[in-house]
């Protein structure tokens, strides 16, 4: 039996054709990206860019707060960002991919999240006006209300401490951690208690030292004393306790300015009460009156008052016989109202004579 030849197939012009044939794959499909920036870098940079729609796919911005999702096909996505402590403007975007890169109007900005720490000292007696410290991750003062509240604002996350102080007062506690994590941190409260007979002092100066040196300088209110001003014109009351107080310099040939001052002390000493002295002018009234025609008379009396047609007060110790009188008696910023009288040889009075008036500067 003879050896069989492979099978071929004749086509066309005696050319030989295998069973075998190659087939091309299609190319893969194109892919888009969306890019943006959340600034400012505080808050977009490791800020997270979430994606989601057609895909879905979380990313990091860099250190400059840009961002970029690549491999994307055609349709429609969102973009959120996220970062603790941050609220973002707008909170996401819409964007549709139609054979394109997205490469611009998906920007965001992000504004630091601030918040409270707040409290109260209590008895108000002590917490009204304490100074409030904090440190930590911020640094800050505060002075509490009349009824010891107090508040920080503006706060990032972070932890603080809460320092009360008030001269006259201890606290407790002394101080306070208080940690920020996203919310207000209310309640921080401190209790302050007087400190057992401490004592304070009202001090101040009397210029120019011409008027002040040797002043006499009375305290009335709460207490009651007097010191002389020294050579300078200084003074203090000490030893005086939280109270109100009426400070009232005065010193021979002098007027102040102002006349007194009402002085509080609460837990600390008050200085700078100070007071101007104005040397006083020496004024004088010179009086003088027609003679009465009655031959009888012996003398006159000159009567004074500070009130017109009322309260007149005899100035002579013995009876005139002139006609006129001085009275260098006056004081400044006063008003002077004067009558005469004729006396006879009996001692008898006439009725007065008419008022006349003297102002004093």
């Amino acid at each position: 039996m003879g050896i069989l030849a492979p099978l071929a197939f004749l086509w066309g012009c005696g050319g030989v054709v295998s069973g075998q044939s190659t087939q091309t794959s299609p190319p893969p499909p194109q892919t888009y990206s969306i890019s943006g920036t959340i600034s400012p870098a505080a808050g977009g940079s490791g800020a997270t860019a979430t994606l989601s729609g057609t895909a879905n796919a979380t990313t990091t911005a860099d250190s400059s707060g840009n961002f970029t999702f690549s491999g994307l096909a055609n349709g429609t996505y969102t973009v959120t960002p996220s970062h603790a402590g941050y609220t973002f403007t707008p909170s996401s975007l819409n964007v549709t991919i139609s054979g394109a890169n997205i490469t611009t109007g998906m920007n965001f900005t992000a504004a630091a999240q601030t918040f409270a720490i707040s409290g109260t000292i209590s008895p108000a007696a002590g917490g009204s006006g304490a100074t409030v410290t904090l440190s930590g991750a911020a640094a800050a003062t505060t002075t509490a209300d009349g009824a010891g509240n107090y508040t920080f604002t503006g706060l990032a996350n972070g932890t603080y401490a809460v320092t009360p102080s008030r001269t006259g007062y201890t606290f407790n506690p002394s101080t306070q951690a208080a940690t920020v994590s996203g919310v207000n941190v209310p309640g921080v409260n401190f209790t302050a208690t007087a400190q057992v007979g401490q004592t304070f002092s009202i001090s101040g100066t009397i210029s120019p030292t011409t008027g002040g040196s040797g002043a006499t300088v009375t305290l009335s209110g709460a207490a009651a004393a007097t010191t002389a001003a020294d050579g300078a014109g200084n003074y203090t009351f000490s030893g005086l306790g939280n109270a109100t107080y009426t400070v009232t310099p005065t010193n021979t040939g002098f007027t102040f300015t102002p006349a007194s001052q009402s002085v509080i002390v609460n837990s600390a000493s008050i200085s700078g009460v100070n007071f101007t002295a104005s040397a006083q002018v020496t004024h004088s009234v010179a009086l003088s009156w027609i003679a009465s025609t009655t031959s009888t008379v012996s003398g006159y009396n000159v009567y004074r008052s500070t009130v017109s047609g009322t309260g007149y007060a005899k100035m002579n110790s013995s009876v005139v016989s002139v006609l006129i009188y001085t009275d260098g008696t006056v004081q400044n910023a006063t008003t002077y109202y004067y009558v005469t009288t004729a006396v006879d040889g009996g001692g008898t009075e006439s009725a007065y004579s008419n008022e006349v008036s003297a102002a004093i500067p």
